[in-house]
């Protein structure tokens, strides 16, 4: 989780704040639940199913995405359903900064989180909205054209669709048949196993997580109580202990049946471990990356 968020007073009183307050209750709740959940990143760009919200919120199914449409239809924001992604346009402007120098070391772990996250059609607006603010060099591409609530995605170049098909190639499960990943009633292994790994703080071994997933076969009840579980599992006492060093790694986890465990929930602050919010399992690999707490 984030050590904290930063909420502007615009939100209130600026123009999209009052499309927001015309919409109704349901919507500014919303897009402030988006600027301060515990899923989001300093991006503003993050996994987020709607269950989520509705649960976290109180709001209910109906009211948590009566919320999200106004929020959408208001400017604050765009939502994916295919990757359930979640963008809130202006949240890495209040969250980072205006400006980075080419310097400053928060650019490496912006273009870093930005690699981790999960394909969805955000990817290429984001890098064209804070490219330059934020020094980010390389540019992902969403390969499934798949239109948001916002944009459609406009249709790539050739040569990009042949990278795109050698991307796609080279992520698919070796020992998941066809037959498995078709079958009605599944989640498919490229959608629900990323999703999965968007939601797991320790994020290695991705290879062995890809065949204990591929092994399971989750239905989307399952893949739902797997997402319900890691969210218990971050506040509970093993996980926030020692930067997160008894965090199971992916594979074991899956294997174990993990979202099945009762653990007890810390004292601690969650907050605390503001590593972990930003899509690394330890402290020191945060570090590493050049994401520093008061980023």
């Amino acid at each position: 989780m984030r050590d904290y968020g930063k909420v502007s007073p615009q939100f209130w009183i600026g123009s999209t704040g009052k499309q927001l307050r015309a919409a109704g209750m349901e919507a500014q709740i919303v897009a402030m639940y988006l600027m301060t959940c515990p899923h989001a990143n300093m991006l503003g760009l993050y996994y987020l199913p709607k269950l989520y919200i509705a649960h976290e919120t109180g709001l209910g199914e109906k009211g948590a995405s009566k919320g999200l449409a106004r929020a959408i239809e208001a400017g604050f924001c765009a939502y994916d359903e295919a990757s359930e992604m979640v963008w809130v346009f202006e949240m890495a402007r209040y969250q980072i900064a205006d400006q980075l120098k080419p310097d400053d070391k928060r650019c490496i772990g912006i273009q870093n989180e930005y690699n981790a996250l999960p394909a969805n059609p955000h990817l290429e607006p984001f890098f064209e909205k804070y490219a330059a603010s934020f020094n980010l060099t390389k540019k992902r591409q969403e390969p499934t054209k798949t239109a948001s609530p916002i944009e459609a995605p406009s249709k790539p170049h050739r040569s990009q669709e042949q990278e795109q098909e050698q991307e796609q190639e080279q992520e698919k499960p070796s020992c998941a048949s066809a037959d498995a990943r078709d079958r009605p009633g599944r989640a498919t292994t490229s959608d629900g196993f990323e999703q999965f790994w968007a939601a797991y703080p320790k994020r290695v071994s991705k290879g062995a997580a890809r065949k204990a997933w591929a092994k399971l076969k989750p239905s989307e009840q399952l893949l739902r109580a797997i997402l319900a579980g890691i969210g218990r599992a971050k506040t509970s006492t093993q996980w926030l202990r020692d930067d997160g060093r008894f965090i199971p790694h992916p594979a074991t986890w899956l294997n174990a049946e993990g979202w099945l465990d009762d653990l007890p929930t810390s004292g601690a602050n969650p907050d605390e471990q503001w590593w972990l919010g930003r899509g690394f399992g330890t402290r020191e690999s945060a570090i590493a990356a050049g994401v520093m707490e008061s980023a």
